[in-house]
């Protein structure tokens, strides 16, 4: 019993880990996003830092990427910069291996 109880903590740990890994990388990724849109509304510098932090905690409203992609295209649309949502979400898929691979390395 004692290796079965030892198997299965090891497997929940793994997968706790697994999660805040995951977790920590999507809030990268958005962060990134948010940079990439900073730059193209104009923003810079600390202005873009804190753009880029909204972008992140707009990910808190509800399940998914949606509620960062409406945030994003929506500051777009108020700016007057044509953009469309298949262009946001390539650039979130794009970000995504670049987001993992910081978080791994500590960067």
């Amino acid at each position: 019993m004692t290796i079965l109880n030892q198997r299965r903590d090891a497997f929940e740990g793994k997968f706790a880990h697994d999660e805040e890994m995951l977790f920590k990388a999507i809030a990268r990724r958005n962060k990134l996003l948010g940079l990439w849109a900073a730059r193209r509304l104009g923003k810079a510098g600390a202005e873009a830092d804190a753009y880029a932090d909204t972008v992140v905690f707009a990910d808190l409203e509800e399940a998914g990427d949606g509620d960062v992609l409406r945030k994003i295209a929506g500051d777009f649309n108020a700016a007057g910069i044509p953009v469309d949502d298949a262009q946001i979400r390539r650039q979130l898929e794009e970000l995504m291996p670049r987001a993992i691979n910081e978080i791994k390395t500590g960067g």
